[in-house]
């Protein structure tokens, strides 16, 4: 496997480099952004990070699964997570009753597109930090390891997201929980649906090492955002835990020799 690993590490297309790093770099102009222009840059700042993300991801996938399957993939996991934050905005199914406000466009059906497209971005990365956690786990039981284990790594990030979110002011809750004002039932709701589109999608072959570069820088920057620059030590705290514990072992596991 600690072969396998270093040959996908080279394999990136000169196309997949430049995304990668244009990607970084606007990951990390989020905090600049704020402190330049303010908030009212933020959602531009948020919908550019998100969208160079999504396109990353897609690119990388593509150049293992091909054309036809990334992009069946990719508009599967756009259009249910849609979905499912269509009901879920209007119903309280299955995350709880919350609602968008008008901070981030274009909307559909009063959900924002950047929505979907941070389940595109993140739900891939999950699947591989779920990979290689369960390579050597029996035939039988590989599948529903993969599909929980991504659904944990997948809810990890909205550890991060949901507090930073509500406090910028993109989505608000009606009910306030215990967890930073954010109610169990979002975390519940988030590992059903990424179990969900998991199971729909069911991905094979994934690019190891990239997406879990992906995973990992996301969750340093959160880490560091929520922690050092947005003052909600809290919610980086339980982030970097949770996510970084998936990441390590990820990384341990991809690693190791088999």
């Amino acid at each position: 496997m600690f072969l396998k690993i270093r040959y996908q590490a080279l394999q990136l297309s000169s196309v997949q480099l430049v995304l990668l790093t244009i990607w970084a770099l606007a990951m990390v102009s989020l905090p600049i952004a704020d402190w330049s222009s303010g908030w009212s840059a933020m959602g531009g700042a948020i919908t550019l990070g998100v969208s160079l993300t999504a396109a990353l991801v897609t690119a990388l996938l593509w150049g293992v699964w091909g054309a036809a399957r990334t992009l069946r993939a990719a508009g599967s996991i756009f259009v249910l997570s849609w979905a499912a934050e269509v009901i879920g905005s209007r119903t309280g199914i299955a995350f709880g009753a919350y609602s968008y406000t008008d901070m981030l466009h274009p909307q559909v059906h009063s959900v924002p597109l950047q929505v979907p497209l941070g389940w595109l971005m993140m739900l891939p990365p999950s699947w591989v930090v779920a990979a290689v956690i369960t390579q050597h786990i029996k035939p039988g039981w590989k599948f529903p390891a993969l599909v929980g284990l991504s659904a944990l790594a997948m809810t990890a990030w909205d550890l991060f997201l949901d507090p930073m979110m509500v406090a910028w002011g993109v989505w608000v809750w009606d009910d306030t929980g215990i967890y930073f004002g954010i109610p169990w039932t979002n975390y519940l709701g988030w590992l059903l649906v990424s179990a969900l589109i998991t199971v729909l999608i069911r991905p094979g072959k994934l690019p190891l090492v990239p997406l879990l570069l992906v995973y990992t820088t996301m969750w340093l920057l959160n880490s560091a955002g929520l922690g050092i620059f947005w003052g909600m030590p809290g919610a980086a705290a339980a982030g970097c835990f949770v996510m970084g514990s998936l990441t390590i072992l990820a990384w341990r596991a991809c690693t190791s020799p088999d």
